[in-house]
């Protein structure tokens, strides 16, 4: 990261320090991806740099970022391919495969409600905000995602 006039190099060290493991494991979630997810939150963080001088809560913004980032990933990834099953490594995620896999077969927004819900531990108004939409619809994704996995599940 290119050091930019206005942005204490400490500062920004510090938070990246204290988030980006946190925000890692989040983008990992959501893309099902460690390599994407690490992508995310850098990018997250260069454009945190670039507008250092008017974020009053750089942390929120970094979250925003980050599920923004996911968003757009999965955007792209709709018109590349077919199946989000194949992009699950087992191998660098210690959540039960099957989960992982049920999860992604999950559309946007409802993995998204569901790992910001259950991982992240947002509350309901915080999940709007990052999803675009009002807390009920976060509600409603919520009781949907799950009612998904729990027939995914079911014998």
């Amino acid at each position: 990261m290119q050091q930019q006039e206005g942005v204490p190099p400490s500062s920004l060290a510090v938070l990246f320090e204290a988030e980006h493991d946190g925000l890692a494991r989040l983008a990992c979630l959501l893309t099902g991806s460690t390599l994407v997810a690490e992508d995310v939150v850098q990018d997250a963080f260069v454009q945190l740099q670039m507008r250092w001088a008017s974020v009053q809560r750089p942390g929120a913004y970094l979250r925003t970022a980050v599920v923004n980032g996911c968003r757009g990933y999965h955007r792209r990834l709709r018109r590349e391919r077919a199946s989000y099953a194949a992009l699950v490594s087992t191998a660098t995620m210690p959540e039960t495969p099957i989960v992982l896999d049920v999860l992604g077969r999950l559309p946007y927004r409802q993995r998204a409600a569901l790992v910001l819900r259950f991982y992240e531990d947002s509350p309901d108004e915080e999940i709007a905000a990052l999803l675009g939409c009002r807390p009920a619809t976060v509600r409603s994704l919520v009781h949907r995602g799950l009612d998904a996995m729990r027939k995914a599940f079911a014998p």
